[in-house]
């Protein structure tokens, strides 16, 4: 498979080989699946909690003997089985995170980029750079790339100025290329990636 290779106003500049043995494969698709679970697993804050026995307000004292009453026998107003009482089993600050085998992550975002390769969703370009730190000219050039919506923008190290002008356009995020997950692949609308991150990925899921 062969890409066209753009410059900022979209005009083409070159092309590059894309790898029939890595992106050219059958999409497996239950891979991409756990990826995304255990992405948005990880993002889970996890901070939910109950009061069991020892944290609810109340006394600790008896509120009646033990035998004599007829009475069920209690020990403190804070029991379980009593309204208001502490929360058994209830849920506890935890963290949800959980790791897949590093093949199983490689696979799902090769699988990711596959997907997006045959829907004619990755775009690449010869460079992706800002004169200045303005929003406007980065819509601008999305605008001019064709590009609208949920985009991801890839490079090996995003150039600042760019970062910090699309952080502010809704639905365009802008990702190293050794951080990003089948997640971030999926969850976008349009991939534009620099001819030099495509090749680092490439050579890295082969």
């Amino acid at each position: 498979m062969q890409l066209d290779v753009v410059n900022s106003s979209n005009e083409k500049v070159g092309a590059l080989d894309v790898r029939d043995e890595v992106f050219g494969g059958r999409v497996n698709g239950s891979v991409i699946w756990e990826s995304v679970v255990r992405a948005n697993a990880a993002d889970r804050r996890g901070t939910h909690a109950t009061k069991n026995r020892a944290n609810v307000s109340g006394s600790g004292k008896k509120p009646w003997r033990q035998k004599g009453t007829g009475r069920a026998r209690v020990g403190e107003i804070r029991n379980p089985l009593w309204r208001k009482g502490g929360t058994v089993f209830g849920p506890q600050p935890r963290s949800y995170d959980f790791k897949l085998p590093k093949k199983v992550e490689r696979g799902a975002l090769r699988a990711a980029l596959t997907v997006k390769l045959q829907e004619g969703l990755v775009l690449v370009v010869d460079a992706l750079t800002a004169d200045e730190i303005k929003t406007q000219a980065a819509a601008d050039m999305l605008k001019r790339l064709g590009v609208e919506g949920k985009a991801l923008l890839l490079d090996v190290s995003p150039d600042e100025n760019l970062a910090r002008s699309v952080r502010n356009l809704p639905g365009v995020v802008m990702l190293p290329a050794n951080r990003v997950s089948a997640r971030d692949v999926m969850n976008a609308g349009r991939i534009v990636t620099t001819q030099v991150a495509l090749e680092k990925l490439q050579d890295a899921l082969a």
